[in-house]
């Protein structure tokens, strides 16, 4: 591993060979993308499966008394993703690496994380829970769909947002008139931080989920009158809560529609719904990557690696991430 140096952000900043990032297959191009942006080599590890479905990881360089990050985001298939990611960290553990840093663009499992009937599960801290005991001693995500899950850890959580990303890509097409619009009352803080980027106001959508993957909307809050809606959420997963959420606005009056998110699960029938809906456009990133065959003409994709690569060398040279957001 060679050299670099960080080219902006935080100034000119040298760094060793100390720093190591490694990754497994859940998202290969995320992770070159930040090691192109911090200008490293990606680590040399070896993911191997056996003919069983067991997993096998080899550490090909050393990382004795390195600061090492893992990015593997736990994006679908989630449980082949979490393994590898244990598994790595236990390997990185076990070769003397000083700290090991899981970076987890996209937490899955997040939205178990609390008891809605009786004897269910809380599988956001069980997760969270494997992580620690594999041996990590940090954890770097974005937009966790609870921010509460942040408490499930015993070691420190730095918690970076999608929200200034998607706004800045809004406010850099010209959108007129634009009113932001929380899909369900459990996004409000978000649309709220969104809005106030945008200078802007927002609504809110009152949904009724009556099992899992299935949404109702039913009532709208504040005026779209001639509007032009951006609905923005953390997850998109089967796209029935945007889909019918866009409805609602056109049929309330809204102008145009867009819909934005952070986590593209993009699962099921998310494709179809998408490209048949009213929605002048998606936008996501790409802490999950996009399928070729989830992909349409009015999908865009914006690269977090910018800001997962500043976050790395803030995390590595004891410098607050929180200044990133201010």
């Amino acid at each position: 591993m060679k050299e670099g140096k960080v080219r902006e952000g935080i100034g000119v900043m040298l760094y060793t060979k100390k720093l190591k990032i490694f990754t497994g297959n859940a998202n290969p191009g995320l992770a070159e993308e930040i090691a192109a942006y911090l200008g490293i080599e990606l680590g040399d590890v070896q993911v191997s499966y056996f003919s069983d479905g067991e997993i096998g990881v080899t550490i090909n360089e050393s990382v004795r008394g390195a600061d090492v990050f893992v990015i593997q985001p736990t994006c679908p298939p989630a449980n082949k993703n979490v393994m590898e990611l244990l598994i790595m960290i236990d390997a990185l553990k076990r070769a003397s690496a000083r700290r090991i840093c899981a970076v987890l663009p996209y937490y899955g499992y997040a939205r178990q994380d609390r008891k809605l009937k009786a004897r269910d599960p809380i599988t956001a801290k069980l997760l969270a829970n494997l992580i620690t005991a594999a041996g990590a001693t940090r954890v770097l995500t974005m937009d966790l769909h609870a921010g509460q899950i942040q408490g499930f850890f015993d070691i420190p959580v730095d918690h970076l947002l999608g929200v200034p990303i998607l706004a800045e890509y809004f406010q850099n097409i010209g959108i007129e008139d634009p009113i932001v619009v929380s899909p369900d009352v459990g996004g409000v803080s978000r649309a709220r931080d969104m809005a106030s980027r945008m200078e802007t106001t927002i609504a809110i959508i009152d949904k009724r989920r009556p099992r899992p993957n299935v949404a109702e909307a039913l009532h709208l809050v504040g005026d779209v009158q001639g509007k032009t809606a951006i609905l923005v959420d953390d997850i998109i997963d089967t796209a029935g809560t945007i889909t019918k959420a866009a409805e609602t606005l056109l049929e309330r009056g809204a102008k145009e529609v867009y819909a934005c998110c952070t986590h593209p699960v993009l699962s099921g029938p998310a494709r179809e719904r998408l490209e048949a809906s009213p929605l002048k456009e998606v936008v996501v990133t790409n802490t999950i990557p996009v399928a070729p065959e989830d992909r349409f003409p009015r999908l865009k994709v914006l690269t977090v690696a910018p800001l997962f690569g500043e976050s790395i060398i803030r995390i590595h040279e004891d410098l607050s991430v929180s200044k990133l957001f201010e």
